[in-house]
């Protein structure tokens, strides 16, 4: 299938590894130029540097902070120099959940006000600077990356900044769509990234055990038995990012591979 998506001016934060990185590689195959960001910037580079030899499509690092105002407004600025232009947005910049202590008895008001800073603000902030170039283009599509623990959520911070995120995005949804711009979430649960692979391989150190068993493990605990791969996730976000997908906007999409039993109506 033919996503349309030739020639289109992609922005992706979060995009110097794991489901960013993944993301940005899929959006470039398909024919998007595109702008990466993240805070590190030898990282940033590799990968831009990489992605641009692996698609032979303009990939173009430039650092972002999205917990800064100003450094939003820049790398949006200096996004849409490099490509002409900012047509679509994918928002992946955000601490993984999990790496702090969040449950009731140990989660702080610092986590839980810079989880929201760095994501839901951090994601709006990117969000109002694209669509002032997605309005001039008369065309926009906003892809923010979630959690598919905001369903079940037994944590605070975590799913907290992620409902309150969903929300946003479906005003944003509502806002933008006279303009032709349509706003959706996608929620991950634990896709294969470079992290998960460090972990496979610590844990494999620890047990004995070798990567391949330990994945296989995982794999039998899934509904589909298999683990899904950021490259999996990063095809719905294509697809979502598509001109095919203008019946989507506004909606909050699981890409965790059946993950969980709670029914969504």
């Amino acid at each position: 299938m033919d996503l349309q998506l030739e020639g289109k001016k992609a922005v992706v934060t979060g995009g110097s590894r794991g489901i960013g990185k993944a993301i940005a590689r899929q959006l470039a195959r398909e024919g998007c130029d595109v702008v990466i960001g993240a805070r590190s910037e030898a990282p940033l580079r590799e990968a831009a540097a990489e992605l641009a030899d692996e698609t032979r499509r303009k990939v173009v690092p430039v650092v972002v902070d999205t917990t800064k105002l100003d450094s939003v407004q820049a790398f949006i600025d200096a996004a849409a120099s490099a490509l002409g232009g900012v047509e679509i947005l994918v928002n992946s910049a955000a601490r993984l959940g999990g790496s702090a202590p969040d449950a009731f008895d140990t989660v702080t008001d610092d986590l839980l006000v810079n989880d929201f800073v760095e994501k839901t603000l951090g994601y709006f902030r990117c969000a109002r600077e694209a669509a002032k170039h997605m309005k001039t283009a008369g065309w926009g599509r906003i892809i923010n990356i979630g959690g598919v623990t905001v369903r079940t959520p037994g944590a605070f911070s975590t799913p907290a900044r992620n409902a309150a995120m969903v929300v946003m995005s479906k005003a944003l949804a509502n806002s933008l769509a006279p303009s032709g711009i349509t706003v959706n979430v996608v929620h991950p649960g634990v896709p294969v990234t470079e992290r998960m692979m460090d972990r496979f391989r610590a844990r494999a150190a620890e047990t004995g055990s070798t990567v391949e068993q330990l994945m296989q493990q995982q794999a039998a605990q899934q509904p589909l038995r298999r683990l899904i791969d950021a490259a999996d996730l990063a095809n719905l976000v294509a697809f979502l990012c598509s001109p095919l997908a203008i019946s989507v906007t506004g909606e909050a999409i699981s890409a965790a591979g059946g993950q969980g039993d709670s029914v969504h109506l």
